[in-house]
């Protein structure tokens, strides 16, 4: 499938069949994988991070997490198909999960609350295997001994697909880092999913998310967290929009030019 390039990403064109379809291939062929979900705050973190710039370059697929990336491709006349969201994975893939009897892994989030989320998870898909749930300490990520446990884990556990909520880009850094150490068919970062599987912090209702307005739930819930990230950091976006159309300007303008001195011809 034709990859589509917008704020210099290349977005693999996925709607949720066709991610599962991505998973069902290499979960079959028991290659390592990963996922990255780009979201507006990923975006704006790429501008200056390099190590994060790395892991964009080598994931096996990217695609677009958040309204205003599908409502740009629009705009843009580079339409991709649906917005997929780490945090929704398992809403919209949960019943194909159960069935294929897929293993799980739940990497992320305070003490129980990824077991919480695993349990109100087998509530909605009652034969859903997740096999194994772990909190890491804080700072595991510059913890050589913390992280040589979770690979021991998942390889003992030796499960499909790994979700990694650990907040970005601390979990995609992760997971770029031991993916192939831990040798998991996919992994993906889900951020605040298990928060709110669990019901420990609640979700943006659907019409908010659908709008574009799942940001401003998320400032209303945690102000003193999140208000740098949505109300400073990531205004950011609307200078890499501009110049986007911009560019997209230039090109048609060129196109037109070339065209029209093919006419002349």
């Amino acid at each position: 499938m034709a990859k589509i390039q917008l704020f210099g990403i290349q977005f693999d064109n996925f709607d949720f069949d066709d991610l599962l379809q991505f998973m069902d291939t290499v979960i079959s062929e028991r290659r390592s994988t990963y996922i990255v979900t780009c979201n507006v705050d990923h975006l704006v973190k790429l501008q200056k991070d390099l190590h994060f710039q790395e892991v964009y370059a080598q994931a096996d697929v990217v695609v677009a997490d958040g309204m205003p990336i599908i409502w740009a491709s629009k705009i843009l006349g580079k339409r991709l198909k649906q917005k997929l969201s780490g945090s929704d994975v398992l809403h919209y893939l949960g019943n194909q999960f159960q069935q294929k009897q897929y293993r799980l892994f739940f990497l992320g989030a305070a003490e129980g609350i990824a077991e919480l989320a695993a349990s109100n998870l087998k509530k909605k898909f009652p034969r859903i295997n997740v096999v194994g749930c772990y909190s890491p300490t804080y700072g595991f990520e510059n913890n050589d001994e913390e992280n040589a446990r979770i690979v021991q884990m998942m390889q003992e556990t030796k499960p499909d697909i790994v979700f990694v909520g650990v907040g970005a880009p601390k979990q995609e850094k992760w997971i770029y880092s031991y993916y192939k150490q831990y040798n998991v068919p996919v992994s993906i970062g889900v951020g605040a999913s298990f928060d709110f599987l669990s019901g420990n912090i609640k979700r943006a209702p659907r019409i908010f998310q659908r709008i574009g307005l799942e940001w401003f739930w998320r400032l209303c819930q945690e102000p003193r967290r999140l208000w740098r990230r949505y109300l400073v950091d990531d205004l950011i976006y609307l200078r890499l929009l501009l110049r986007e159309l911009r560019a997209t300007s230039r090109a048609d303008k060129r196109n037109q030019n070339l065209s029209k001195g093919g006419e002349m011809e």
